[in-house]
């Protein structure tokens, strides 16, 4: 899989003729706005072609007229090292995801590394590693935030701080160590807050043999920022119990590909009875034991819209602003000084849907024709998906 270098730059890129912009904000999730422009991978510009400055482009792009949305990202992943997973043996899966229009991916641990250290100085270790290594290889473009350690017995307010100091923003999904009890937990989860680091819980039954329940009440006293596969990772907690967490937590709540399909319609329906929304974020929790799922942050979004009755121009939000914004990242939002991170997608080729947003409510998972990542193309039509009614086109190349 080829590395791609962090430091190529654009250019001025102008992206003229889309027939719908999904903002990612759920405020306003479409824009009123056919032309993009982005400099050396910011978006500079978001309106008519009349009203941007859309000469002398390095790349011109058609959309015709299909619709741009920000890059999809996925908040719920286990990388290990390179695009490898060892817990499906499998190669490229990141780049394989990218064709599903995921541009960003959030480590919840890299657990299923072969004989993963477990002692403090390990953790630490293994965390900075793999911190370093993603932020300097990324397979096929996506921006893997990784670095997750798995909190165990034993670690002090100290170990948090040098984590931090050592670029480490976030923590694997505490449950899955030695720490499982609730107080303790939200102690550890204090301490990493305090230096900025940003914690995830595992939520339900145990998702491999070892590891343990984790239910509702420990949730609560955890109090960790995201409320990680609130559906379950596989096996969820009760509706009743699920509803009481959207309700009695103000984190975030994190629906999940790899968990109860049932329970993830409630919790995004509890959310919008409960006026929060914004509250709601997507991910796969994959390489798992129901392997990688390379369209499954897509997959979501159709589950969500058809089967959970919500606007799919609002799911694409739970996707992309929502995320973007609960985990202080500089994309998820089609606006100025946003990276340029985009999918290109276009209803499926015969779906029933008469056009986009429609195949999308009716449970179908759109055709993508080009992402884009930091204004560069990662790839044209998608490998993936099934094909896209109409792609965009490049239609300028200096």
């Amino acid at each position: 899989m080829a590395d791609v270098a962090t430091t190529e730059k654009s250019g001025k890129v102008v992206i003229e003729n889309i027939g719908l912009l999904l903002s990612g904000d759920l405020d306003k999730p479409v824009l009123d706005a056919d032309t993009i422009v982005v400099n050396d991978g910011i978006i500079i510009a978001v309106g008519r072609a009349g009203d941007c400055d859309i000469d002398q482009a390095d790349l011109r792009i058609d959309a015709r007229r299909t619709c741009v949305a920000p890059g999809l990202i996925d908040s719920h992943v286990h990388p290990v090292f390179g695009d490898w997973t060892p817990r499906q043996g499998q190669l490229g899966w990141i780049d394989s995801t990218m064709h599903g229009g995921v541009t960003t991916m959030i480590s919840a641990g890299e657990v299923h590394l072969p004989g993963r250290p477990k002692d403090i100085v390990g953790l630490k270790a293994l965390a900075i590693t793999a911190q370093r290594a993603f932020d300097n290889f990324r397979p096929g473009g996506v921006k893997v935030l990784a670095g997750a350690p798995v909190i165990e017995k034993g670690m002090t307010e100290q170990d948090f701080k040098e984590l931090a100091e050592a670029g480490v923003k976030l923590l694997g999904e505490v449950g899955l160590g030695s720490v499982k009890a609730g107080d303790e937990a939200r102690q550890m989860v204090a301490w990493a807050r305090k230096y900025g680091i940003q914690s995830t819980i595992h939520t339900g039954g145990p998702s491999i043999p070892g590891s343990g329940l984790i239910d509702k009440d420990v949730v609560l006293e955890a109090d960790a920022d995201i409320i990680g596969h609130i559906n379950g990772g596989h096996t969820s907690l009760s509706v009743a119990h699920v509803c009481e967490l959207c309700e009695k937590s103000s984190r975030g709540i994190e629906i999940v590909h790899n968990g109860n399909e049932k329970v993830a319609i409630a919790a995004a329906q509890s959310a919008i009875a409960l006026k929060c929304p914004h509250r709601i974020i997507l991910g796969t929790d994959g390489p798992a034991g129901s392997g990688v799922q390379p369209l499954g942050i897509l997959r979501m979004i159709a589950l969500l819209s058809s089967l959970g009755n919500i606007a799919p121009e609002l799911v694409f939000c739970f996707a992309t602003g929502n995320t973007a914004r609960m985990r202080n990242l500089n994309c998820g939002l089609i606006e100025p000084g946003r990276a340029a991170d985009f999918v290109f997608m276009d209803r499926a080729q015969h779906t029933a849907g008469r056009d986009l947003l429609e195949s999308v409510s009716l449970g179908d998972i759109p055709g993508i024709g080009m992402v884009m990542i930091d204004g560069i193309v990662r790839c044209t039509r998608s490998r993936n998906t099934p094909p896209a009614t109409d792609v965009p086109v490049v239609v300028g190349h200096h």
